[in-house]
């Protein structure tokens, strides 16, 4: 027997949350490149105070921020956690892009999703989250990628295992959607995951899921 919760749960969250814009475009691979790096543990505004902050000192390009020195990219980044192994990271794949793919990400994003998903991983300071991050939004590459919300969440809603890794997690949602969800599927997860589903006191009572929530109400016990 087909289980239609998944379907039923994201046409719900496509009714309780508006995709954003931003997501309507195709982004400049590089630059979400840099954005999710700068992203890593550090809460949103943070994240886009200090991109905002980079890309008015510096144009985002790899033979750019290849030539410079590490510690100007770390001040601009100071709003940001972790700023110096970041700017560390920005200033690596930078040269990388440049010696290795002709400054450009191009000729990495055309490849089959998992050669690509490996060539990005193999990078010094980009997981498997950023790489995905990259292919979906940039390439447009059908991938999910996992981040903290969407983690919880899938396993909160038994989409995933509850001791999956980030490719069990992964593998499992897109098991569960078609191809050309899984945008939504990243981004309403997330979405979910601020508002009502949060790390240490769920909003059960107020998810507009509950009802096909294998887990509401457990954290009410605790």
């Amino acid at each position: 027997m087909i289980d239609k919760r998944p379907a039923t749960i994201l046409q719900i969250l496509r009714q309780t949350f508006a995709m954003p814009e931003w997501n309507e475009r195709k982004r400049d691979p590089f630059e979400t490149l840099i954005v999710t790096i700068i992203s890593q543990n550090t809460a949103d505004i943070n994240t886009a105070r200090a991109f905002e902050r980079l890309s008015n000192r510096f144009e985002i390009k790899p033979e750019v921020l290849a030539k410079i020195e590490t510690t100007q990219i770390e001040e601009v980044l100071k709003t940001a956690g972790l700023y110096r192994n970041k700017a560390k990271t920005i200033s690596t794949v930078s040269r990388i892009i440049l010696k290795r793919f002709h400054g450009s990400l191009q000729q990495i994003l055309l490849r089959p999703l998992e050669e690509a998903r490996k060539i990005l991983i193999q990078m010094p300071g980009i997981g498997p989250k950023t790489a995905d991050v990259v292919l979906l939004f940039s390439a447009k590459q059908y991938t999910i990628p996992v981040d903290t919300h969407v983690n919880r969440v899938s396993k909160r809603l038994g989409f995933a295992p509850t001791d999956g890794n980030y490719d069990a997690v992964r593998l499992s949602l897109q098991s569960l959607y078609d191809p050309p969800d899984y945008l939504a599927v990243h981004v309403l997860l997330i979405a979910h995951g601020r508002r009502y589903c949060k790390a240490r006191h769920p909003l059960c009572e107020q998810c507009p899921v509950n009802s096909y929530c294998p887990s509401r109400g457990l954290w009410d016990k605790k």
